[in-house]
Parts: C-alpha cells; structure tokens; sequence
C-alpha cells in the first residue's frame, strides 16, 4: 500500500478483493486499506467474490468465513483449486477463532488468519506489509 497522500504509514499498492456480507465491516477495512493506497473492492456474497476474482486481477483476496450463500472456506478452496488465481493469498479474516477453524483455513490454502478483535485492523495491515515486504 503506498502514501495517498496522507500521513500514514504506507505499504506497496495492492489491489484487494474483500469477501464480506456485513456492509459495515467490509466498508470499515475497504477504508482503512484504501486510506493506505490499496485498490479495494468488494463482494458481499461468496459468489459474487468469485466472479470478481475470476474476472480481474487481485493481488490478495481477504475472506469472512460467515457468508449468505456458501461459506469462505470453500471460497478460498474454488481459489486455490483455480489454476489463475491459485498464487493470490487469501487472508481470513473472521469471528470465527476457534483452533478447528484456523487449521481448516489453513489447510485450504490461506496465508493468514486473523481474528476479528480488537487488533483486526492493525494486524491486518501489518500482515499485508510484512507479505509485501515493506
């Protein structure tokens, strides 16, 4: 994510894809990742997530494992099971915290998992700086 012109720290520009059905979260961490130079969109349905991804691309897919019509483990598995998208990390970022869960995300294929907490947000952008080297 790169300096917008703001005075926060910056990381190298991404293009990010968020799968995540509640507008309030999904708006709250497209903010913050824009506010530091990222390309956010947004799907609010896994479906929907994976027809966006199939039709740009992304460098790092961010993924709610609670969604309306399926769930984000098995978005995260058609994405490493989708030779084109199979390299973008996948960060999963949820409620869900439980150990079973972080494994399953895991062993899918994620690269990180995050907790929904308190700390989201900043782990969340450290972790995508410390992916991109930054």
């Amino acid at each position: 994510m790169s300096d917008s012109g703001n005075n926060n720290p910056s990381i190298t520009p991404l293009k990010i894809l968020i799968v995540e059905d509640t507008p309030v979260q999904a708006l709250r961490f497209k903010s913050l990742l824009e506010s530091n130079g990222c390309e956010v969109y947004w799907a609010d349905t896994g479906g929907s997530g994976l027809a966006i991804a199939q039709r740009q691309k992304f460098d790092l897919f961010i993924l709610d494992i609670e969604l309306p019509d399926t769930n984000g483990f098995e978005v995260c598995r058609q994405l490493k099971a989708n030779p084109a998208l199979k390299d973008t990390p996948v960060i999963m970022l949820t409620t869900h915290d439980h150990a079973d869960d972080v494994s399953q995300g895991l062993d899918l294929g994620a690269t990180d998992y995050i907790p929904k907490d308190i700390f989201a947000e900043a782990v969340l952008v450290e972790t995508i700086k410390y992916m991109t080297n930054q």
